[in-house]
C-alpha cells in the first residue's frame, strides 16, 4: 500500500495527528501533511520498492550499508516511500546528496517526506509504551521533518 497515493493513508494519518494533540506540534504536523498532499502523483511507471527502509531494516558496517532487511512490504508503485531514510537516518546537511543519487524531483521529494511524517505520526502512539526504540525514532522523524517545513 506504501507504492499507492499518499491520500490512501490520510485517514490514519489525521487520527495519528489527533492522537498526538499536546505531544507534538499538531499543527505544523498538519501543515506539513497537506503540503505532502498537494503534491503531484507519481505518473511514471510503478517501480519496485522496499517500502520500510527504517533504521532496524538497514544494517551498517564501517558506515555503509551493508545490508537490507525485511522484505515483507516489498512491492511496486509510487518510489517515493523509498525516501524516507533521509528523514529516519541522514542529518538535514546530508539530505541534499541524498535526494540527488536518488533522482528524487521537488514532488517526489515532498511525496517521501510526506511517507517519512504520516510513517512517524502512526508509530509514535502505537510504540510509545511498547517499544521505545520504535518512538524514538518516530519522535525524531516528526522533528526532522518538521524543522524542514519551517525552513524557507
Amino acid at each position: 500500500y506504501r507504492g499507492t497515493p499518499l491520500a490512501a493513508v490520510g485517514a490514519e494519518t489525521r487520527s495519528a495527528i489527533d492522537e498526538l494533540r499536546g505531544a507534538v506540534d499538531t499543527g505544523a504536523a498538519t501543515a506539513a501533511w497537506e503540503e505532502a498532499l498537494a503534491a503531484p502523483p507519481w505518473t511514471g511507471p510503478p517501480r519496485w520498492l522496499h517500502s520500510d527502509l527504517m533504521p532496524m531494516n538497514l544494517l551498517v558496517r564501517r558506515g555503509r550499508l551493508a545490508a537490507v532487511l525485511d522484505f515483507g512490504t516489498l512491492g511496486t508503485g509510487d518510489p517515493a516511500c523509498d525516501f524516507i531514510p533521509a528523514w529516519n537516518l541522514l542529518p538535514a546537511a546530508a539530505r541534499p546528496a541524498f535526494r540527488d543519487a536518488a533522482g528524487a524531483d521537488d514532488a517526489g521529494w515532498a511525496r517521501g517526506r510526506g511517507w517519512a511524517l504520516s510513517m512517524a505520526l502512526a508509530q509514535l502512539p502505537y510504540y510509545r509504551l511498547t517499544n521505545p526504540v520504535i518512538a524514538g525514532n518516530a519522535e525524531h522523524v516528526i522533528r526532522e521533518v518538521l524543522a524542514e517545513q519551517r525552513v524557507p
